[in-house]
């Protein structure tokens, strides 16, 4: 598929992987993309996984045939990108592979691939003929080895992982020939999930790709943007400083339905006292995945959980774990919990999110077995204090 004059898109489709990662579900699929521009000499830009290889090489042989390939650049070792280079090393065996240091360590680790090598700094330059490509090196976004690669004379980023979301790619490529706000949910899933611990470093990037006057984006998962860059940006950038609309977002584990019933009237109190965008999510019930999107969505967090074997409920202890893990700041937070016979979720919730910098909301509530009449007041008057912290910060 052509992108523009000598660039073509040679990525592949899976819809039949579950998890990516193992982890993430795919309800959509996914794309792994390659791009491959034809000069005086041809580069090939990350490959795919290495289950689609045949896929990918009929890609390859379809825009340019039996033409040999000179460079085969891998912004990303990632095996979802990477895990092709063995085989395209054999079917073009004079291939140089071009990469950082870090990167090409990486491949050794991975592949053990030996044959041509060259290495790249920032701001290296690689000329094709009239096209040449220059290299910035972006760690952490979300790998150490990560890199962009930029054709400067037309404004092409190739961007790796970063700008990239969930989805395959149903027939078009590039943004301005498809439905767009298809993948903005699973732009912002995708980000919270696999980036999200990393603002800090997605930060320094975009600051350091500010100044280049960049008309196309070619991620390596999902479309290519072009109409839509300002918007993919500013999403990148809201989420790296972990900005939030003025939501709320209520998670809750429940054995019994005692602590649902809690998180029911916190809601119903938050909704009565203003606040419009409220989302309950039992984390039994809903991967983790999504609400984790919507915790980077929501500037509330509200969590609760009963105490199971003298500790946390699991489900709720796990997803809190994710939350804390990926830095996620600036949040309006409070607590609540339930128990039988001895209290323990609280103290417990209250040690995992000790080091998180989260703003704290009202007092936790703690609910002895089923007794909502006793909390139900408390409950009611947390909702309603959230509404107020919320609509303090919209000015």
């Amino acid at each position: 598929m052509k992108l523009t004059e000598n660039l073509y898109y040679v990525g592949v489709n899976d819809r039949t992987k579950g998890l990516f990662e193992g982890l993430w579900p795919l309800p959509e699929g996914i794309s792994y993309n390659s791009y491959l521009l034809v000069d005086d000499h041809v580069a090939l830009i990350d490959t795919v996984d290495a289950a689609f290889f045949d896929t990918f090489l009929s890609e390859i042989r379809r825009a340019i045939g039996h033409r040999p390939i000179d460079y085969l650049i891998i912004n990303h070792m990632e095996p979802d990108h990477s895990g092709a280079i063995n085989r395209i090393c054999r079917e073009y065996p004079d291939i140089t592979l071009v990469g950082n240091a870090q990167t090409q360590r990486m491949i050794d680790g991975f592949y053990r691939t030996g044959g041509n090598r060259l290495t790249v700094n920032e701001n290296d330059v690689l000329t094709l003929g009239k096209y040449r490509l220059r290299f910035h090196l972006i760690p952490m976004v979300h790998w150490p080895e990560t890199m962009v690669t930029f054709d400067y004379e037309r404004g092409i980023l190739f961007s790796g992982d970063a700008f990239g979301c969930f989805g395959a790619l149903n027939g078009g490529v590039i943004d301005k020939f498809i439905v767009s706000a298809r993948y903005w949910d699973e732009m912002v899933r995708y980000y919270s999930n696999i980036v999200g611990k990393y603002g800090p470093q997605v930060q320094k990037a975009l600051h350091k790709l500010k100044g280049l006057e960049i008309r196309m984006v070619c991620p390596a998962h999902g479309p290519v943007w072009t109409e839509e860059i300002p918007h993919v940006f500013t999403l990148y950038d809201r989420m790296s400083r972990y900005e939030a609309d003025n939501g709320l977002v209520i998670c809750y584990g429940s054995m019994y339905s005692n602590t649902a019933r809690m998180a029911e009237v916190i809601a119903r109190a938050a909704s009565k006292a203003g606040v419009r965008d409220i989302v309950l999510h039992d984390v039994s019930q809903k991967h983790h995945s999504y609400i984790l999107a919507d915790v980077f969505r929501h500037r509330g967090l509200m969590v609760g959980a009963p105490t199971y074997n003298g500790d946390l409920f699991p489900e709720m202890e796990a997803l809190i774990k994710k939350i804390v893990a990926r830095g996620v700041r600036n949040r309006l937070f409070s607590f609540f919990g339930s128990f039988t016979w001895a209290g323990q979720s609280l103290r417990r919730i209250a040690a995992l999110t000790e080091a998180a910098r989260f703003e704290p909301v009202g007092s936790p509530i703690e609910m002895r077995q089923g007794r909502l009449e006793e909390v139900y007041d408390a409950c009611q008057a947390l909702g309603a204090l959230m509404a107020a912290r919320l609509k303090e910060s919209e000015t």
